[in-house]
């Protein structure tokens, strides 16, 4: 109890009317307003930003999904053993002396003929059927023949790739005025081909090579492939994980658990902040300088490209790692110290496995970032080699050269061919695939073993 009185309510203003706490006055109602407009603002903001996505992703599908298919041409071969195997002898290193040309003109007899069992008429002579299929038809056939040397004499059916023009005029890619004063085909040639199409010799089908096959040259870019590439990713990573994690891990603990503070350790962390936002090009050029002109390490090798985006990594994953110790409550190490533990048994068996989730979601939003990198492959020379065939080991794909899957996008970018462009769509397909998947993967793990406290 106490002896103050409860003060009289306030008179009103004179000439004015008492006023209710429900009723909204002129600065509740503008403040309340302002409110409203930054909710606005914000469902703007967003979706505006969802827009640009749908538009980009838009973008890549309409343009990248056509390289996933591939014209083709069903064609039956007549492996003419008088011709493919002069010596009669059956065996393969002697075959190998007939090249790739000696094997056109038994697919120009062959797609010719296949006209004619058709009943397609057309003003072409057989040598001019050439242009229908890719340069790497002869290759194709050729390797069936080294593998299978007993089928000589027999007529086997292939499906070979058509032209890069055929497989363009189907995808709506090269057209009749285009072609207009193109020497390698003209519109006797599409003609034709619409003929085979609409007999079901010729059609679009599924290329599994685009993701499983090899690049090609300027003269065959419709059996360019993201294989050996994504082969030369998959060491990349391997590099930087086994280099960045442990590295990166262990740096942080120190320096968040262990490391006395003074200006030493404030210069080092200072650097690490800036180190996280050197242009990649710039580590490129320390790679350059370090490992391949000092340590005479071998170019274009993914070895090289792992060490260099494991200096490039490694930054990210530190300061990952610290904010990740840093949100582990002190408690937790006060409790662990005070039941007779030891400093490193605190930060091991207690903080540690706390601070795993956002440890592994750093770690592979790091391994992400260097995944998608081009700029520090550009100057240890992995952008411009034609990734033509697979490692023959471990060893192999850790040290010769090899290309990697933004470099091969790149380089398949800057190429004239229109086919080629096309393809660097499909690619960047395929690393938005890998990309999506690894940070899936991080979002599972922080799932997986987050702790709550």
């Amino acid at each position: 109890m106490t002896d103050a009185t409860a003060p009289a309510p306030a008179a009103p203003a004179a000439g004015g009317k008492r006023r209710s706490l429900l009723e909204v006055d002129e600065r509740t109602r503008r403040r309340n307003a302002a409110e409203a407009r930054f909710r606005l603002y914000g469902i703007v903001a967003i979706s505006v930003g969802l827009l640009f996505l749908l538009l980009l992703l838009g973008s890549i599908l309409f343009n990248g999904l056509s390289a996933f298919q591939q014209t083709f041409v069903q064609v039956p071969v007549y492996l003419d053993p008088e011709r493919l195997d002069p010596e009669g002898n059956r065996d393969p290193e002697e075959m190998r002396g007939v090249t790739t040309f000696g094997y056109k003109p038994l697919l120009n007899e062959a797609v010719y003929e296949k006209v004619q069992s058709l009943g397609i008429e057309t003003p072409l002579p057989e040598p001019a059927m050439a242009p229908l299929l890719s340069d790497g038809a002869a290759t194709t056939v050729r390797s069936f023949v080294l593998e299978n040397p007993d089928r000589l004499g027999e007529t086997v059916e292939f499906d070979l790739l058509a032209s890069s023009r055929v497989d363009g005029y189907f995808k709506g890619r090269v057209t009749r005025d285009s072609i207009a004063r193109d020497r390698f085909i003209d519109a006797a040639h599409l003609d034709l081909a619409d003929a085979m199409n609409e007999a079901g010799t010729m059609g679009k089908q599924f290329n599994l090579s685009f993701i499983t096959g090899t690049d090609a040259s300027d003269n065959r870019p419709e059996q360019a492939g993201m294989g050996v590439s994504m082969i030369g990713s998959f060491f990349m990573m391997l590099v930087v994980l086994i280099l960045a994690l442990p590295i990166g891990v262990a740096a942080s603990i120190y320096l968040e658990e262990f490391a006395p503070q003074n200006r030493i350790t404030d210069f080092i962390e200072v650097n690490i902040s800036n180190l996280a936002a050197v242009p990649s090009i710039v580590f490129g050029i320390l790679g350059l300088a370090v490992f391949i002109q000092f340590m005479h390490l071998p170019q274009s090798a993914p070895l090289v490209g792992g060490l260099v985006l494991t200096l490039m990594t490694l930054p990210t994953i530190i300061i990952s790692t610290r904010a990740s110790l840093k949100a582990v409550p002190p408690s937790i190490r006060d409790a662990a110290l005070g039941v007779g533990a030891s400093k490193m048994q605190s930060v091991f068996h207690h903080v540690l496995p706390l601070a795993m989730p956002g440890i592994l979601t750093g770690t592979i939003i790091g391994l992400a970032q260097a995944l998608g990198e081009t700029a520090p492959l550009l100057l240890i020379g992995m952008v411009g080699f034609i990734a033509s065939n697979y490692p023959d080991g471990v060893a192999a794909g850790f040290l010769d050269p090899n290309s990697a899957m933004p470099a091969q996008i790149y380089e398949w970018a800057k190429r004239a061919d229109p086919a080629f462009y096309e393809r660097a769509w499909g690619g960047i397909i395929v690393l938005l695939a890998f990309l999506m998947t690894m940070n899936i993967i991080a979002i599972i793990l922080r799932r997986r073993f987050e702790r709550r406290w």
